[in-house]
């Protein structure tokens, strides 16, 4: 028998996200962000999941070309452009969308022969300071773009580093504006977090990326409350159960103490499963159903719950470490990260199954 540590990844969730990142801003079309394996979820599962997406987005060339080859027409966009002259010959080959975000990436496309085929978004930097071109180079960068013959397209985007604060777009949000005023082109600037609550910053594209999985770009409104699904449930059981006398500590460390007679079931999960090791005792557990807690420290293949709330509960029982009952916010938030890092670092030992039930229809 196989340990019984198991990933579902539902491509349904992904489709009911998305959705509800169209509902939030109707007017725009959507680069599905993939990058990353799709945030852990894997991109097979995600392509079919978010299959009514106008394009994907991500960062990695072998991925690109092997969505290309599966899909002749869907519009790729490569979100750190190209990073040497080949990727950029290979974007024009191939139909990819390339982020222009510095003078190298200008050059190698000037340096392109061949007719206007390519499609680009220069990035506009707006005080992030990651990628971008600053206000005093970005119209001439615009300029340079127009005058070659191998751009077919230009548009423009930017990203903003505090979508999730209230006002924290506000400068960036202007200083993009007052850079880009009066230059043609379809805009793209909106993340999650932008999407959720930032209209103005909708334009013609939004970059929807973790909603898509179901987590929350905001951390003050839980995913639930933004109508988001989990895409991801992460599941395992009991392997052994352990009866504990005041006094007693379990796990490395003995970081958790009895102060009663209890139960402790042990979960055949750990961090090298990629459950957080910085996760303490009170982390929220699913036990058959019943919510109760992670007691001591998380080991590599193992870690320890309170059974109390659960006194049915024996080796066997199912348990859901994050998933649909037990949000994965929740679980970064008692490990002092994001729900990003927690998905993305689901590890290559836990198997994966998709669930079967896909979304109808297809639409670019």
């Amino acid at each position: 028998m196989s340990r019984p540590l198991l990933a579902l990844i539902d491509p349904f969730a992904m489709h009911h996200n998305l959705m509800q990142a169209k509902a939030l801003a109707p007017a725009a079309r959507v680069w599905a962000v993939i990058k990353a394996n799709a945030y852990g979820h894997g991109l097979q599962a995600a392509t079919q999941g978010l299959n009514m997406a106008d394009g994907f987005a991500l960062l990695e060339f072998d991925k690109a070309l092997a969505l290309r080859e599966a899909d002749p027409q869907r519009r790729l966009l490569m979100l750190e452009g190209a990073f040497d002259a080949p990727d950029t010959e290979l974007a024009a080959r191939h139909g990819l969308e390339l982020v222009v975000h510095d003078e190298s990436q200008l050059r190698w496309i000037e340096a392109l022969d061949g007719p206007r085929r390519l499609a680009v978004w220069l990035k506009f930097n707006n005080g992030m300071n990651r990628l971008g071109f600053a206000r005093g180079h970005f119209r001439q960068a615009f300029e340079r773009l127009v005058g070659l013959l191998a751009v077919a397209r230009i548009s423009l985007m930017t990203h903003f580093a505090n979508a999730d604060a209230e006002h924290g777009c506000d400068d960036p949000l202007a200083r993009f504006e007052q850079a880009a005023k009066g230059l043609p082109g379809d805009r793209s600037l909106a993340n999650s977090a932008a999407t959720v609550q930032l209209p103005a910053a909708h334009g013609q594209w939004i970059r929807p990326g973790i909603m898509l999985y179901g987590a929350t770009p905001i951390a003050e409104r839980s995913a639930a409350h933004l109508g988001l699904r989990a895409a991801m449930h992460l599941q395992s059981r009991l392997i052994a159960v352990q009866n504990l006398l005041p006094g007693e500590s379990v796990g490395y460390g003995s970081t958790f103490v009895a102060g009663r007679p209890m139960r402790v079931g042990v979960v055949a999960c750990g961090y090298a499963d990629g459950y957080p090791r910085s996760a303490g005792t009170g982390t929220p557990v699913m036990v058959d159903g019943h919510r109760t807690r992670l007691v001591g420290r998380v080991s590599m293949d193992m870690l320890t719950v309170d059974l109390d709330p659960v006194p049915q509960a024996g080796v066997g029982s199912p348990v859901q470490l994050w998933g649909d009952q037990v949000a994965i916010d929740e679980i970064a938030a008692a490990a002092g990260t994001i729900g990003y890092e927690v998905m993305c670092r689901l590890a290559p030992r836990v198997p994966v199954q998709v669930l079967e039930a896909q979304p109808a229809g297809d639409a670019r």
